[in-house]
């Protein structure tokens, strides 16, 4: 190889090490984000790439999730991230989808025809962790305070 070539193929992998040609990287950043967010989904539940992606006010970067779960450090929960489908996404090992079949198992969450009934086991980070999908309903404390001045009232003009 020419040194001119050498000198070519040093830039253009710094580039790429760099974040492209257009400056330095954000990934490090957004895959941090990642983490941070797949860390939060609880035991049982499960979300997908575009979820996440969504989630961290990127709505059009799956794919970017899916590259940072695949350099998932070790203590983050990737086992809780499926495609759009609702199933496992293929990967060049069958050993890791299966790997993360049976983590998922071993939470409770059932794969009916190799699909998670999101309707179920699906994560919604504004509603918490409800089960079976179910938003809480919110407690107007208003209506606990009004009750109870209408029922000093009438316990006043009983005793009056």
């Amino acid at each position: 190889m020419s040194k001119r070539a050498a000198a070519e193929g040093a830039d253009s992998r710094r580039a790429r090490s760099e974040g492209g040609w257009g400056g330095p990287s954000r990934a490090p950043h957004f895959d941090h984000a990642v983490y941070t967010l797949v860390r939060r989904i609880p035991a049982g539940r499960t979300a997908t790439y575009g979820q996440v992606a969504a989630m961290l006010g990127r709505p059009r970067a799956a794919r970017a999730v899916g590259g940072a779960m695949r350099r998932c450090p070790p203590g983050v929960p990737w086992h809780r991230v499926l495609n759009a489908a609702g199933r496992i996404s293929r990967r060049a090992r069958a050993a890791g989808m299966l790997t993360q079949r049976l983590l998922l198992e071993r939470e409770g969450v059932t794969l009916r025809r190799g699909r998670v009934d999101f309707a179920r086991y699906g994560w919604d980070a504004a509603a918490g962790a409800c089960r079976g999908g179910r938003r809480r309903r919110a407690v107007s404390r208003a209506g606990r305070v009004r009750l109870r001045i209408d029922d000093e009232r009438a316990w006043s003009a009983q005793k009056a």
